[in-house]
């Protein structure tokens, strides 16, 4: 009796999961992701060609750049407007820049209740952290290698 309870509870649950589950179309997705980063790249390259046009280099107009994508991102972050962004365009939202910024931003947000040391201080790089450390400890590696390669002489 207790088995048929059971398997009758596991049922329903199976339905349940089936039906709160959200279904994702992976074109679709594809095609968010695509148009967002798309359109982040172009915002990126529109300040650029701005900022070249006014007669900045084009080191000066790539800073520029960079800092204006960064504090728009930090600003959509603070409205809750980039989270939206995300959750439409998913990964297109991990543009390098923006989605770093972001990330920090998100995590000092969120943390601010704690206080600027224990809170922003000790959180800030909740999710951003990591790939500063993976970012760092592949490029070392790459440069051993690269290193290695020339003492051999095959660069």
């Amino acid at each position: 009796m207790a088995d048929i309870q059971t398997q009758k509870k596991q049922k329903e649950y199976e339905k349940y999961v089936k039906k709160v589950t959200p279904v994702h179309s992976l074109p679709l997705n594809m095609a968010r992701a695509f148009l967002v980063g798309g359109l982040i790249c172009v915002l990126g390259q529109w300040i650029m060609n701005v900022c070249q046009n006014m007669g900045m280099d084009r080191q000066m107009a790539g800073a520029w750049t960079s800092g204006t994508l960064i504090l728009l991102s930090v600003l959509l972050t603070g409205l809750n407007i980039y989270p939206k962004l995300a959750k439409f365009g998913g990964a297109g939202t991990l543009v390098p820049i923006t989605g770093f910024a972001n990330s920090v931003a998100a995590s000092a947000i969120e943390f601010q209740k704690e206080g600027q040391v224990m809170g922003i201080g000790c959180k800030i790089f909740t999710i951003a952290g990591p790939v500063i450390l993976f970012g760092i400890f592949s490029s070392w590696i790459l440069g051993v290698g690269y290193w290695l390669l020339k003492i051999v002489g095959v660069v």
